[in-house]
């Protein structure tokens, strides 16, 4: 790797002076960024954020966001490692694309998720809803634009304006989705999308920056030359997977321990599909999506949606031999065997993880040029088809859950009054003044954004005039306080706001 291209990787958004680099002399500067992102408020307060399902209702063992970001940043960094020590021909791809250090990837999956709201991606999908509905903000919300806006604007360092100051490097690994949303307008959905910049109605469904941040992510990509546009860095590639090696097994973990995998409705569901996958491979996708409740049918479904999308690496035998793996490791071998919490079911249960970890870890590949669906780093076709297969135990078996989806209406509701009540009450020219400070000062840095945009780069605004954009500023300034709260200070927030807390001063701390 060149000096040039090293110093790139290297710059902050606000150059340091010599007094406060001289404070961090002895950290070198991929772990500066992890240690200020690991003493970062908006990270610890992700222990106390739902992953899927919450912990007061099932317990301490179960994983929240902050153990979910740690567990992923200790794959990442195993991942990276093993890359790093890679001779001859992944050496010189690895080089040539600007690198992979293991302190960024770990910072890079330690910052990945501090942008999500309370009560997991429940709370994520209402403040989006409530973004366009109540305030006319096109891009809405989405996580991953959070955690960028939180990295490079919201949080607060020792630089005003410059939020952490995180060096290119860390600010490119977090951007998973490097483009706005409006750069989903207009695309065909197909095989040859990008992954994540497939379009809805309104723009891209995934992205990882608001236009309001949009001059942060060019210039830490501008520290990527060899890398294209909408392709994610090396560094971000294996963040990437880690992630979903980290959600693919630590998730089931929990639902595991929480007694929530029904052993014998997943073993009707894989033996329905290998015994009858011809007779299933024949029949209309309605008729599948109507009897879906039927066993066998499900997996056919996601056998389908991977052949659609993704027909560059889905293969019928290898997922077909992913469904045997899963069945045997999983429905056959550990979900027969309910969890006790003895000490011989934590070892059992600690020795799966840990082997199906280590499987899929040894199992990344190096592309110099990958598909477009794709990234530099990824799964082996194999493994990439166990990971589907294990993500859809979760999403058939748990997400789709009727008293999970009773329990998360509630919670929407519940998030749904806070902003309607801060929208109010912001609007009440007799008491904005004892509206929370912290409110008030991102309604005042989301507006000072939204008008320098309006200078700069006035075609990416919703609107041009002056009560319509400062009515939008309001709206993210409050769903940028809200998504930072975290599933208890919610809970308390709608007590206190609707008037049914008894608990005062107990109810408003850290609010």
């Amino acid at each position: 790797m060149s000096d040039q291209h090293s110093d790139a990787r290297l710059a902050r958004h606000i150059p340091e002076t010599l007094d406060e680099l001289q404070r961090v002399e002895r950290l070198p500067e991929f772990r500066a960024d992890l240690e200020r992102i690991r003493f970062s408020p908006y990270f610890s307060r992700l222990s106390a954020v739902t992953q899927v399902i919450s912990q007061t209702g099932a317990g301490l063992a179960i994983h929240n966001r902050l153990t979910h970001s740690l567990k992923v940043a200790a794959v990442a960094r195993a991942v990276a490692v093993s890359l790093s020590a890679a001779q001859s021909k992944t050496s010189e791809i690895l080089n040539a694309l600007g690198g992979c250090h293991p302190v960024v990837v770990q910072a890079a999956a330690c910052a990945h998720d501090v942008g999500h709201p309370p009560f997991g991606h429940l709370g994520e999908q209402t403040l989006d809803r409530l973004a366009r509905e109540l305030f006319g903000l096109s891009e809405g919300f989405e996580g991953n634009a959070q955690s960028f806006r939180i990295l490079t604007r919201l949080d607060q360092h020792h630089r005003a304006d410059a939020g952490l100051n995180l060096t290119a490097a860390v600010r490119s690994a977090v951007l998973k989705y490097p483009w706005i949303r409006a750069e989903g307008i207009g695309r065909a959905e197909g095989p040859q999308t990008e992954r994540g910049l497939s379009p809805d109605e309104a723009g891209a469904r995934k992205f990882s920056c608001y236009t309001l941040d949009r001059h942060q992510m060019l210039q830490a990509r501008s520290a990527y030359p060899s890398i294209s546009e909408h392709q994610q860095t090396v560094e971000c590639s294996v963040m990437d997977i880690a992630d979903d090696i980290a959600y693919s097994l630590h998730d089931l973990d929990d639902f595991y321990r929480a007694g929530l995998l029904n052993q014998a409705a997943i073993s009707a569901e894989f033996k329905a599909w290998r015994t009858e996958s011809s007779e299933l491979a024949v029949l209309e996708r309605a008729e599948l999506v109507r009897t879906m409740r039927i066993p066998g049918r499900s997996l056919e479904l996601l056998w389908r949606r991977l052949h659609t999308k993704d027909g560059w690496i889905a293969d019928p035998e290898a997922f077909a031999a992913a469904v045997e793996k899963v069945n045997e490791d999983v429905v056959e071998g550990l979900l027969p065997v309910t969890f006790d919490g003895s000490r011989e079911s934590e070892r059992a249960l600690g020795a799966f993880t840990a082997t199906w970890i280590n499987r899929l870890q040894s199992s990344v590949e190096v592309h110099a040029e990958p598909h477009v669906r794709s990234g530099h780093i990824r799964l082996s076709q194999a493994a990439w088809h166990e990971v589907a297969v294990l993500k859809f135990l979760h999403e058939r078996f748990i997400l789709d859950r009727p008293d999970l989806t009773v329990y998360q209406r509630g919670q929407a509701r519940l998030l749904e009054r806070i902003v309607r009540g801060f929208s109010a009450w912001l609007e009440d020219s007799h008491d904005i003044r004892r509206a929370p400070r912290r409110l008030l000062d991102l309604v005042e840095l989301a507006e000072l954004d939204i008008f320098r945009l309006r200078r700069q780069s006035p075609e990416l605004l919703d609107a041009a005039d002056e009560p319509t954009l400062r009515r939008q500023a309001v709206g993210r300034g409050i769903i940028d306080y809200v998504a930072s709260l975290t599933d208890a200070q919610a809970t308390s927030l709608d007590a206190l706001l609707t008037g049914t807390s008894e608990r005062l001063w107990d109810a408003g701390q850290g609010l």
